[in-house]
């Protein structure tokens, strides 16, 4: 069948917390979309199974599988080149599992996938913030911090298929322990659950301090909890961001040096934080550039809603699978 008689593609994805999925069409269109938590099944049988069903459900109410060209996937750990998901630390199944092959046995049609945060810059790069440009750099700041580097105009996949792994840089020597193994990697600072253990952290350490953040439990605050008391203008959440931008922005500069490119695009849950966030991250970023950089090097929100950003990229994958 040729692609005009196919006219959508499926996007998914995967999420340290949800996986996403939505029907698209050749103009970008999000027709419908619906989810499950990925977290609910420490079986990736089991996990497979309800995503197959919701999906199933999905294409049926927006004109069957014969009409879908392909299905394209943005997941933590994925291999472009192998299709394959491969020790992804955010995710409750481990080992490297052939998800493009399985999906694609699955539902009789062609399966590509990437990494989650390539797949976010790849939307933008065609739908939101990025658009013309033909370098910058995708940082998503979610349950880890994931990234997409676009430089001349490609998406930089390695040789492996696993470039551009930014949130696992080492950004503290010696620093928090990080589920994949490592030391005070960027994800311990900067996702959502590090702005938690930021926060936890300021709290024992300044225990002669009010905060709103005192009413939960120590074990049960969130990165959610920490905004919104930074909001009210709680002196130790708004802390806890302005290291969490300093963090940031002394790693930007690093990756500024290695690629110069012309924006980073921030997006998640953290980049809502607006200016609680940016004023830290731009000063402490200006602050460790080379003269040659400084003043130069847009940071920019996502243009994108919610999660449009990586189901539309991973969208765009389908297309061109085969």
């Amino acid at each position: 069948m040729t692609t005009e008689l196919k006219p959508h593609v499926v996007g998914i994805d995967i999420g340290g917390t949800n996986t996403v999925f939505g029907i698209v069409d050749a103009r970008g269109n999000i027709l419908a979309t619906s989810s499950i938590k990925t977290q609910k099944h420490q079986q990736f049988e089991k996990y497979l199974e309800e995503l197959s069903t919701e999906l199933s459900k999905l294409i049926s109410e927006n004109g069957g599988i014969e009409s879908i060209k392909g299905i394209g996937v943005g997941a933590p750990n994925a291999n472009f080149y192998s299709g394959n998901i491969e020790e992804a630390p955010n995710l409750p199944w481990k080992g490297i599992i052939p998800f493009a092959k399985i999906l694609s046995e699955k539902f009789g049609v062609p399966v590509a996938l990437t990494n989650d945060a390539n797949a976010a810059a790849i939307g933008e790069m065609t739908y939101g913030a990025a658009r013309g440009m033909k370098d910058f750099i995708m940082i998503t700041l979610g349950t880890g911090v994931g990234s997409g580097i676009v430089a001349n105009g490609q998406l930089i996949y390695g040789y492996d298929g696993f470039a551009g792994e930014l949130g696992h840089t080492i950004i503290r020597r010696g620093g928090r322990p990080c589920g994949c193994g490592l030391n005070g990697c960027l994800e311990t600072y900067a996702s959502a659950t590090g702005v938690a253990r930021t926060a936890r952290e300021f709290l024992e350490n300044r225990k002669n301090e009010d905060s709103l953040l005192r009413k939960l439990p120590l074990d049960q605050i969130t990165s959610k909890d920490v905004s919104e008391a930074a909001a009210q203008g709680d002196q130790i959440a708004k802390d806890v961001y302005a290291f969490t931008g300093q963090i940031l922005g002394e790693a930007f500069a690093d990756f500024i040096k290695f690629s110069t490119p012309e924006a980073i695009v921030l997006f998640g849950g953290l980049a809502k934080a607006g200016d609680l966030l940016l004023i830290p991250l731009r000063k402490a970023m200006e602050e460790n550039l080379l003269p040659i950089f400084r003043n130069r090097m847009k940071i920019l929100f996502s243009e994108m809603k919610d999660s449009d950003a990586a189901v539309l990229g991973a969208s765009a994958l389908a297309w061109e699978a085969k």
